[in-house]
């Protein structure tokens, strides 16, 4: 639950910040995309995140998207894979700016922006926490800005966790 009230906290201040920053038009500009999560490492190996936790920078991740797009003549599935390294607060995260053919209010109203999305962890930056917890992600909020056809895609956090659990931190 803390990790949820902590992803949905970073989206809401990425959201308010971009939309600070971005120009607003009469006309609908392609999607400004920005898919983001965090990494933590799971010192008590309960794949939840607590008091003994902490995220991890330096730790590379793989993302993976399909977007539908359309145009007035086709449709089209764009595809999008980049690896992303975490920063010193355990965040990654992936702009991609003028999406043509995507416009991610029009979009919402129709249903599905976008196909498929993942997060997957590469390899750890820690020697002490480096065995992988929840290793692979699909599970997303999604925050869309109508005004500046913004869309933010959070994913729900990845983690690893210690070879051995400490029992004198975590107990049985």
């Amino acid at each position: 639950m803390k990790q949820k009230v902590i992803m949905l906290m970073l989206l809401l201040q990425l959201l308010f910040l971009n939309s600070l920053s971005l120009k607003h038009s009469l006309a609908k500009p392609n999607a400004n995309i920005t898919i983001m999560g965090l990494v933590y490492c799971d010192m008590c190996s309960n794949n939840s995140f607590s008091k003994h936790s902490y995220f991890i920078p330096g730790v590379e991740v793989r993302i993976i998207c399909r977007f539908n797009a359309a145009s007035s003549r086709t449709r089209e599935m764009l595809t999008f894979s980049a690896n992303r390294t975490t920063n010193k607060l355990g965040l990654y995260k992936l702009d991609i700016t003028s999406l043509e053919g995507v416009t991610c209010a029009e979009e919402a109203e129709k249903g599905s922006l976008m196909a498929s999305c993942q997060a997957s962890l590469i390899g750890s930056s820690s020697d002490s926490c480096n065995v992988p917890g929840y290793k692979t992600t699909t599970d997303q909020v999604v925050f869309k800005s109508e005004r500046s056809n913004l869309c933010v895609y959070g994913f729900t956090s990845l983690n690893f966790k210690p070879l051995k659990k400490n029992l004198d931190l975590c107990g049985k």
